[in-house]
C-alpha cells in the first residue's frame, strides 16, 4: 500500500472513531432510549460534545474531498515526496483539528483546518 493510502485510511479510521464519545455523552445525559430515539425536546449535551460532534460532521465533509484527490492520485500512478508529505501533514492537521474543536481552541482550530485545506490545493496541483 502506497504511503498515501496509509494516510486515508489513518484519516478514515479517525473519522470512524470520532462519534463514539459523543454517543456515550448522549447516552449519559439523555438515557439509552432517548439517545436511540428521536425525544421531541432532547437534553442538551455536554458543550465540548457538542463540538465534537460538530468536529466529526467537518471530518466527514472534508474526507470525501481528500480521499476523492488521494484515490485519483493513486488511480493515475502520481507519488512523490509532496503527496506523500501532504498527506501525512494533511492526517496531523485533522488530529490537531479535532482536539483543537472539541476543547474549544478557536485559532488552532482554524489554523489546522487551513493547514488540511492547503493540503487538499496541494494535492491538485501535484494532480493537474
Amino acid at each position: 500500500m502506497t504511503p498515501e493510502l496509509t494516510s486515508l485510511a489513518w484519516v478514515a479510521a479517525l473519522s470512524a472513531i470520532m462519534w463514539v464519545p459523543y454517543i456515550l455523552n448522549t447516552i449519559a445525559v439523555r438515557g439509552l432510549v432517548d439517545a436511540v430515539g428521536y425525544p421531541a425536546q432532547p437534553k442538551p449535551l455536554a458543550a465540548w460534545a457538542e463540538r465534537l460532534k460538530k468536529a466529526h460532521y467537518n471530518a466527514v465533509e472534508n474526507l470525501v474531498l481528500f480521499a476523492t484527490l488521494v484515490l485519483v492520485a493513486h488511480a493515475a500512478g502520481i507519488s512523490n515526496e509532496t503527496t506523500v508529505l501532504v498527506c501525512k501533514v494533511y492526517f496531523w492537521a485533522r488530529v490537531v483539528h479535532v482536539l483543537s474543536y472539541t476543547f474549544g481552541i478557536p485559532w488552532v482550530r482554524t489554523l489546522s483546518f487551513a493547514a488540511g485545506w492547503v493540503c487538499c490545493v496541494a494535492l491538485l496541483v501535484e494532480l493537474l
